[in-house]
């Protein structure tokens, strides 16, 4: 009899025990697997900003048609995914609004699209960028190029807190900058460089960082993206051709469908 008493509780107690310890699960297994859900696609430049000139093109016109190709392709192969563009058509949206579209929009991803230019026409290739001060000095014209942007804004000094793109004191405030995303910035950078390289067949110049205030307020990983130069005749005919802005957009999209299907197995 007393067995049978024992042998009750002791059956009570382990179906009780889920129960007892499982307030003791760790919050980490129990939060909902993260999931990419929106991306902002910033085009760079556009309306009374052309950006970079090339022989027969305007930075800004490829720069659109290569965000809308790979907002097109994400939008036909990973349909899961909401695609927000800072503009799509031949607008400006001032360079403080485009982060911010992303972080209203909360956002899990930030990918800005431009194109290079250099004083040395033979430059040529491409090179994506994160948020960061390492090699400052070596980006610094790359930087001022597309940090100046902020001249043809009215009221710049007020809305930029006294950021003046040219001098290179101003930079010191990007010091302030969170690392919270930089390991997955990188990460996608990575996938980017490596498409361009391997699948598109491009002269890859590499990951690197500079100070860009683009980059410096989203609150989500984010880069921005050099698809080549324009100064270089033959990189200008490739990017203003439809294949070429097929290529570099498809090998984009390509990037983003292989860091969501990596962090999403994290």
């Amino acid at each position: 009899m007393e067995r049978s008493k024992s042998k009750k509780i002791l059956t009570s107690l382990i179906i009780l025990i889920p129960f007892v310890f499982g307030g003791f699960i760790s919050n980490e297994s129990m939060m909902p697997a993260f999931r990419m859900k929106k991306i902002v696609i910033d085009a760079g430049h556009g309306g009374k900003d052309p950006g970079n000139l090339g022989s027969k093109s305007k930075e800004k016109n490829i720069n659109l048609a290569v965000a809308l190709l790979v907002g097109k392709y994400i939008e036909e192969n990973l349909p899961d995914v909401e695609v927000i563009y800072t503009r799509k058509d031949d607008s400006f949206p001032e360079l403080k609004e485009r982060p911010i579209i992303a972080n209203n929009n909360k956002a899990d991803l930030f990918v800005s699209i431009h194109s290079n230019s250099a004083p040395n026409r033979s430059a040529y290739g491409t090179e994506t960028f994160v948020m960061g001060m390492k090699h400052f000095d070596a980006n610094f014209d790359i930087v001022t190029r597309e940090n100046s942007v902020i001249l043809l804004e009215d009221n710049y000094k007020e809305n930029y807190e006294g950021f003046e793109p040219n001098s290179p004191e101003s930079y010191m405030m990007f010091n302030l900058m969170s690392k919270a995303h930089f390991e997955n910035s990188v990460t996608l950078a990575d996938h980017v460089e490596t498409q361009f390289k391997d699948r598109v067949g491009r002269k890859s110049r590499g990951v690197k960082q500079g100070p860009f205030y683009v980059l410096w307020t989203p609150s989500m990983p984010s880069v921005l993206i050099e698809l080549g130069f324009l100064s270089n005749t033959e990189e200008e005919r490739f990017l203003m051709s439809q294949k070429g802005q097929e290529y570099m957009a498809s090998a984009i999209y390509r990037s983003i469908r292989d860091y969501k299907e990596q962090i999403e197995a994290n």
